[in-house]
């Protein structure tokens, strides 16, 4: 999802180091606040990349209201752990329902959509396999 997220999303954020090291720490109330300081928020969303190691990814995410994320995969396994808000996510022929609270896992290729029914703030987490690795490097060349 986290590619689904920012494939829409026509300007990165620079990544700010650093986003890998033995031990990292977020205050994520801080983080959320800056989040919706920037224009991005204005348009409907914006996101993150806290911690990014070449098979783990941490992303936390904003969407407004009304706020469609279309159909999108990724290789690795996703969960998405709701901080604030509601969403509805739509994969494999199901609707999952995630009131603030929830978390929803999905395994790895498994196409999916989500709406934000109110403004809304989740964690994403992407991990990939570590022969992953190998199956991005050979996709950029």
């Amino acid at each position: 999802m986290t590619e689904g997220v920012h494939q829409h999303s026509q300007h990165r954020r620079p990544h700010q180091p650093p986003m890998a090291a033995a031990f990292l720490e977020f205050d994520l109330d801080r983080e959320i606040e800056q989040l919706q300081r920037e224009p991005e928020w204005q348009k409907g969303q914006n996101a993150r990349t806290l911690v990014k190691y070449h098979d783990f990814r941490i992303v936390l995410t904003t969407l407004k209201a009304h706020v469609r994320v279309p159909a999108h995969q990724t290789d690795g396994r996703v969960s998405i752990n709701i901080l604030r808000g509601h969403i509805q996510i739509r994969a494999s022929g199901r609707t999952f329902d995630l009131p603030e609270g929830k978390l929803l896992a999905l395994d790895r290729d498994v196409s999916h959509d989500l709406e934000a029914l109110e403004d809304c703030v989740f964690l994403l987490t992407i991990a990939r396999a570590v022969n992953d690795r190998s199956r991005l490097s050979r996709a950029s060349t």
